[in-house]
């Protein structure tokens, strides 16, 4: 009988989660699991001769305690915990990798982004893993639709879509496919968690959500250097300080809601005409503006007010954003104005 994918999360001592791939992608995963307290099998994914592979190997241990090196550096790790939780990693070569694929209940593919390699360590990973293993590839390029005829097994197989740092970014972006069993992306996201990351799931879409998004907004500022808007750094610090400060409180949907609906409506309307069809609005923003759903103040937005208590809400979101004040040592205080020179 098939083991049920919900327990992944529930036999962290059973085998190791496996990652295949020593790259940058690669050993951030396998530093998450071993951060959290798990054992983790590293397999490079390349078959190579001794030398080379013992060339790669101190590579990628150097790798590895870098990464940790750094951690205790900012306060997260104590030193005298590296070596310990460098030794919940273990290093395979492709060719002795049979074991520790045949045991593991989940394989992280973190390969280059070429079709062909991923392809090519999909078969060789079918004829390795168990039964009852599921193949999560991290690709940031390709969709899981481009991907899972080429895997051991279409419903067993999804991508997670990890964000650099992947030992520091909580996000992972989760995306099933169409033939991908509803317990399997359960049971991902359990195992996700277990390394205290929060998953999201988005469809097989170009660009996932953050890759997307994040795209649009580097294009933009790029493209008011290019049309001497303002210089790079203010264009920068204008981000950290206002976009990127108040994104990391309220969500950009959320945002919206917390403004209003008709604000967008109508900054687009005019940016349209100002600057082009790239601002235009999307239909949802007027569907939402003849239906007045513009947020906190009708109740209803993308999200719906109508059951909270709004003052308590907005009071905790503008706690957040204090304490991120507080850390960027941007908090306002009274009376600490500064005179201006005579």
């Amino acid at each position: 009988m098939s083991q049920d994918p919900r327990s992944l999360a529930a036999r962290p001592q059973d085998a190791a989660i496996a990652v295949v791939g020593v790259g940058r992608m690669g050993i951030g995963i396998a530093v998450s699991y071993a951060f959290a307290g798990l054992p983790v099998a590293l397999i490079d994914a390349k078959p190579r001769h001794a030398p080379a592979q013992d060339a790669v190997f101190d590579g990628v241990r150097q790798a590895l305690r870098a990464e940790l090196d750094t951690l205790a550096q900012l306060g997260l790790l104590a030193q005298e915990r590296i070596d310990a939780v460098l030794a919940r990693i273990t290093l395979h070569e492709r060719d002795a990798a049979a074991a520790p694929l045949r045991a593991t209940p989940v394989v992280f593919e973190a390969v280059p982004e070429r079709l062909d390699a991923k392809r090519d360590v999909f078969g060789w990973l079918g004829e390795r893993i168990g039964a009852d293993c599921v193949l999560a590839s991290t690709t940031s390029t390709f969709l899981v639709t481009q991907l899972a005829d080429a895997a051991p097994d279409p419903a067993r197989f999804l991508n997670a879509h990890w964000l650099n740092p992947a030992h520091l970014i909580p996000l992972v972006e989760v995306s099933p496919g169409p033939d991908t069993l509803p317990e399997v992306v359960d049971g991902l996201e359990a195992v996700l968690r277990q390394a205290h990351k929060v998953p999201v799931r988005c469809s097989p879409s170009a660009g996932y959500i953050v890759p997307r998004i994040q795209a649009l907004a580097m294009n933009e500022a790029a493209r008011m250097v290019e049309e001497g808007v303002a210089s790079a750094e203010d264009i920068d610090t204008a981000v950290r300080l206002g976009f990127g400060l108040r994104f990391s409180v309220l969500g950009l949907l959320e945002f919206i809601d917390w403004g209003g609906n008709d604000i967008l409506y109508y900054a687009s309307r005019y940016l349209d005409v100002a600057l082009g069809p790239r601002f235009q609005a999307p239909a949802v923003i007027e569907r939402n503006m003849e239906q007045g759903r513009n947020g906190l103040r009708d109740g209803l937005g993308f999200y719906d007010y109508r059951d909270q208590d709004v003052a308590a809400y907005r009071l905790r979101r503008l706690g957040e954003l204090v304490r991120r004040l507080e850390v960027m040592g941007h908090v306002p205080r009274e009376g600490t104005a500064t005179r201006q020179p005579t």
